[in-house]
């Protein structure tokens, strides 16, 4: 089978496009066949039915496993993960592997919720059923099998958090969901949580804790609304000032669209944006569009309208026709409201028994009512999330962008750069259009929101600030788990934090997501001709480095430290970091090992690069040559009278150094007692430069 790098649907292994959402795919799949990854498991398993199935007919167990199979099955998959295997009245399921999306313990909880309920209404649907639940939600690492044929029995994933999600299924209360403990700090801001007594499971040495999930706070792919400091963006919010300032007094629309990656602050922005705009007498109203569960063609402008007729969720048809034909009559006049209407309602899925009319009709109906709002009142319509935007909402936001006239309205949109992959002409000649690309908070600012989430810690930002490299959302999970756990910042990452990463890693075309795990090895600054030594990208190289920059994963530096060599560098080092996470041992060593031979070859007099050339020998698995390396390195150190540091490398070497390697150790003893001896007597120089006093004054005569 042939994974889709885009949405993780398998093809067939001779197919060239995803048969789900049209990706090219590699001809041929590169890079490891396996991988570490962050998941989330599920575990559903139906109560007491062992017992039960012993006084059923075979044809009657089957009758009821049949429609619970498909629900959970459907739960599972509904929420972007995949079905691994059913054992016995069991299934187990799996979020962020093959492909990780970046909020997978929110998809898995959502997804086990979803199957605590769907069991129930099966059961109150169906009264033969009679079926109870238990389900659990654990996170944490996986060895992934990337060539896993699930069909074929094959196991897609391996690791302790399997057996701990299957354990605690089992001390799940019935019909209610239990989750661990890296689940429950990934989703706390978004699911509501039952404290309970930490549990005893078998091969643990001490009590696992656990949570029971109640319900959703939010819908998908949204956070719950917490009014953190609005620090780095007054730029930004002044530039969008203007925009509505001049788009209300010439009576032009404006299309903005806020282009950024996850956790950078597009959704703060709206909201400070929004806020001036109803301050300053207009109406701002926002829809957006999800990634799983319920989505709906044209969602976003659905809610748009929703709100703009105040139609609830929980309206009955009959009324939601009556308050949406209210609305059109008064927006744009009682003669052609009725024809509007009927057209918006089939826009935004009313049911109706008039025919349906052309696209262009209905988009021309849209136009009337938008416009209709804003001569009513200065309009600010924010679309969320367009990256996750239907293709009809797509088209229907490019023709209201290109058509709309004459009326005081803002199109706000916000969207991770993935929507240009999808929509390269976005925004293409409008008359009025802006894009706000939104970068990392400088360092003062980072520094600032740092300093204010730890108000109350008494804790330093420093590490905080360096690791989440400017992005406010990183910095904000950091702050919480510093505050929570201890520490400074620079242990374990967050899994939300690893979990979005690896998701904009998921998302690249196989061959440059492959390219970019190889260079992780090499370390935050790389070399093309050190990828070409590992037969990274093939005759493709240069081309896929070239794109990765495009995508600003990476950067080509002007000055090299080899010569003749092009020099790159991660953008930031927790892409780095997390791609060089997701290789396992196997392929990391030999990748190290390559990366040496290079470094050797392209360094052969400079001591300098020892040190580098010991690490990356140490992750191959070759101590004794990491320790010859540790050794020069010491060398070159108290050469400088960095007598401390030589130390420190003498002793890495030593550690390096097998018990039967005698004189090797000896002589790396040797050196550490000059080493030392060296370092005490410069101690002893400054302690007698400090009692001598200050040198006297030249004499200037």
């Amino acid at each position: 089978m042939n994974a889709c790098p885009n949405c993780g649907r398998e093809n067939a292994a001779e197919a060239k496009f995803c048969s789900d959402c049209g990706t090219r795919l590699a001809a041929e799949r590169t890079g490891a066949r396996e991988e570490r990854k962050i998941v989330s498991v599920v575990f559903a398993d139906l109560v007491g039915f062992t017992a039960r199935s012993e006084k059923l007919d075979p044809e009657d167990v089957r009758a009821i496993q049949t429609p619970y199979f498909q629900r959970v099955r459907a739960e599972i998959e509904g929420c972007g993960g995949t079905v691994e295997k059913f054992i016995g009245d069991a299934v187990m399921g799996v979020f962020g592997a093959p492909v990780a999306h970046g909020d997978d313990p929110e998809r898995a909880v959502r997804a086990a919720l979803a199957i605590r309920d769907g069991v129930a209404e099966l059961s109150g649907g169906a009264s033969e059923l009679d079926l109870q639940v238990r389900v659990a939600v654990n996170t944490g690492e996986a060895i992934v099998a990337l060539d896993a044929d699930m069909a074929q029995g094959e196991g897609l994933i391996a690791g302790d958090v399997v057996n701990t999600a299957s354990r605690l299924q089992g001390l799940a209360p019935v019909n209610g969901v239990l989750v661990g403990e890296e689940t429950y700090r990934a989703t706390k801001s978004i699911v509501e949580y039952e404290a309970v007594e930490a549990v005893s499971l078998k091969g643990k040495s001490s009590p696992v804790p656990a949570w029971l999930a109640l319900s959703a706070s939010a819908p998908p792919g949204e956070r719950r609304a917490k009014r953190q400091p609005f620090v780095g963006r007054n730029h930004e919010l002044g530039l969008l000032q203007r925009i509505w300032d001049q788009s209300v007094a010439e009576q032009r629309p404006h299309v903005v669209t806020v282009f950024g990656p996850a956790g950078i602050g597009k959704s703060r922005l709206a909201a400070e944006f929004s806020e001036t705009v109803n301050e300053s007498g207009g109406k701002a109203i926002r829809g957006r569009s999800v990634p799983y569960g319920e989505t709906a063609t044209y969602g976003a402008f659905t809610q748009h309208v929703k709100q703009i007729a105040h139609i609830f969720d929980s309206d009955l048809t009959a009324e939601a026709w009556t308050k949406l034909r209210d609305a059109t009559a008064e927006l744009v006049g009682e003669s052609d409201s009725a024809e509007v209407a009927e057209h918006i309602g089939s826009l935004i899925g009313l049911e109706t028994e008039a025919s349906i009319a052309g696209r262009e009709e209905l988009f021309y109906s849209a136009r009337r009512l938008i416009e209709g709002l804003a001569r009513r009142q200065p309009a600010l319509l924010v679309f969320e999330d367009v990256h996750w935007a239907d293709a009809g909402t797509l088209d229907l936001l490019e023709a209201l962008a290109s058509r709309l006239r004459d009326v005081p309205l803002v199109i706000f949109a916000l969207a991770r750069p993935e929507l240009l992959e999808r929509k390269p002409s976005w925004g293409g000649g409008l008359p009025g259009y802006t894009a706000l690309p939104l970068e990392p908070l400088g360092e003062p600012q980072a520094r600032e929101l740092a300093e204010r989430l730890l108000a109350d810690t008494g804790l330093e930002p420093e590490a905080i600030v360096g690791t989440a490299e400017g992005n406010p959302l990183f910095i904000e999970e950091l702050a919480a788990a510093v505050s929570e756990q201890g520490g400074d910042g620079t242990g374990n990452l967050p899994t939300s934090i690893r979990a979005i990463v690896a998701a904009r890693l998921d998302s690249l075309p196989s061959d440059e997501r492959s390219v970019l795990l190889d260079a992780s090895v090499v370390g935050k600054i790389f070399w093309r001709a050190a990828l070409a030594e590992m037969g990274s990208g093939g005759e493709r190289l240069s081309q896929l480095l070239d794109s990765l920059e495009a995508r600003d994963f990476v950067r080509r530096e002007a000055v090299s430290r080899l010569r003749g060599e092009q020099q790159f560098s991660f953008k930031h080092e927790l892409i780095r970091d997390i791609a060089y996470a997701t290789l396992p041992r196997p392929a990391r060593r030999d990748r190290h090992a390559t990366v040496a031979k290079f470094l050797e070859a392209s360094t052969p007099e400079l001591a300098a690069a020892s040190s580098a050339l010991a690490h990356h020998w140490r992750e191959a698995g070759e101590p004794v040559r990491a320790a010859d390396q540790l050794a020069v390195a010491g060398d070159q150190a108290g050469r400088g009278w960095a007598k401390d540091e030589a130390v420190t490398f003498y002793r890495e070497a030593l550690a390096c150094l097998p018990e039967d390697e005698r004189e090797r150790r000896r002589a790396i003893t040797r050196r550490i007692a000059v080493a030392l001896q060296a370092v005490m007597h410069v101690a002893d120089a400054e302690l007698l430069g400090r009692r001598a006093g200050p040198a006297p004054a030249a004499d200037q005569s």
